[in-house]
């Protein structure tokens, strides 16, 4: 079976470079599979869960926007900031959204950015959850 290149960097360090059967990454609209012999594409990413197969065993980062490139059967990740599901603690991700939720907030920028805050920290919470 034909495999796919992953790779997955933020401005500070490269976070994975690994092979891998199948790679799904978060869109600003839902998500993208991508499997080996996929047509080349640069998209936009959302905040969510990237998760990399690598036969049964399932590796999951939550990551916030950037852009995705498939060329090649190379998936390259270019995010502005990522977690491993280790590195994200459930109770502070839960306890922090609490606060987001009951905060108050006047206009609608702020109330955008509220649920938008809401929306990344309920994303954090299910990678930490489903652990990796």
């Amino acid at each position: 079976m034909a495999e796919l290149r992953c790779i997955v960097v933020t401005p500070e360090r490269k976070v994975l470079e690994d092979t891998a059967d199948a790679v799904v990454v978060p869109l600003p609209d839902g998500e993208l599979g991508i499997y080996p012999r996929h047509a080349p594409l640069i998209a936009r990413l959302g905040a969510g869960e990237l998760r990399v197969r690598q036969e049964e065993k399932v590796r999951r980062f939550y990551i916030e926007g950037g852009f995705v490139e498939v060329l090649n059967d190379v998936v390259s990740v270019v995010t502005t900031r990522t977690f491993t599901a280790r590195e994200l603690a459930p109770d502070v991700i839960h306890q922090q959204l609490e606060q987001v939720i009951q905060a108050r907030a006047a206009g609608d920028e702020a109330i955008a950015e509220r649920n938008a805050r809401a929306a990344r920290l309920r994303a954090m919470l299910r990678v930490a959850r489903r652990g990796e």
